[in-house]
Parts: C-alpha cells; structure tokens; sequence
C-alpha cells in the first residue's frame, strides 16, 4: 500500500501563492529551485510531529484553469481547529469561495476555496456535532 507523501501546487507567479498560503495557511517555504531547475519552493505545512504532510509551489508550465472549469487532477484539503477564523485569513489574503461551508453530519465542516492562482483546495474543521 502507497499513502501519498509530497503534494505540488502548479502556479502562474510562485511567489504570490507562496505569500498567498504563508499569509492564509501559515505556511513557510524554502527555495530548492536549484534543485528543480526553475521556480521551486519547499512547503512546510506544520511540524514534523503533527499528521500532514509537506510539499511544493511550483511554475505552472501551461494555462491557469479557467474560471468555473471543473477540477483536474487531486483537491488538497487542509485540517482546521476553527473553519470560520481560517475562512476568514482565507479571504483576507485573496482566496475565493469555491463551495460554501457545509456540514458532513456527525463528522466535520468542509469546504472549498480558491487560491490566488485559480486552483481549488478543501478546508476541513472535525466537528462530531456538525449537522
């Protein structure tokens, strides 16, 4: 059985998405572009003793996804402890509603955003009286 271990998310300008989820997320980067030979910047999502795992902000190499085209590829979504308070730095650093805040009865809050780059992410908040 293979879990998944490194997650990458394709950019138009690496660098506004790198401040979009610093300012959104708190996330922290690290430049292993000359590893990659282009833009390539490290995600540090949380410590290495907490569940989750880290990945990259990377140039896209193609076109954004059009406004309101369906999703290609994986949805990253991100664990929360308050969906509003994270909703709200969401929205702040230039994210966008994708798909409102909904209950997944007696288990969590979920919900879907836009980065700054037009690509979707999840927001989870584990909540047994969601409903």
């Amino acid at each position: 059985m293979s879990r998944p271990v490194h997650f990458e998310i394709h950019a138009s300008d690496p660098s506004r998405a790198c401040r979009f989820y610093a300012d959104a997320l708190g996330w922290s980067f690290e430049d292993w572009s000359g590893y990659a030979g282009g833009p390539y910047f490290g995600v540090i999502s949380g410590p290495d003793d907490q569940p989750g795992i880290n990945g990259a902000i990377m140039q896209r190499t193609g076109d954004p996804p059009p406004a309101g085209s369906p999703v290609q590829g994986a949805v990253l979504t991100v664990g929360c402890e308050d969906f509003d308070a994270t909703a709200r730095m969401i929205l702040s650093a230039g994210g966008t509603v994708a798909l409102d805040k909904h209950a997944l009865p007696g288990m969590a809050w979920q919900g879907y955003f836009l980065d700054t780059e037009g690509n979707v992410f999840g927001l989870h908040q584990p909540d047994p009286e969601a409903g």
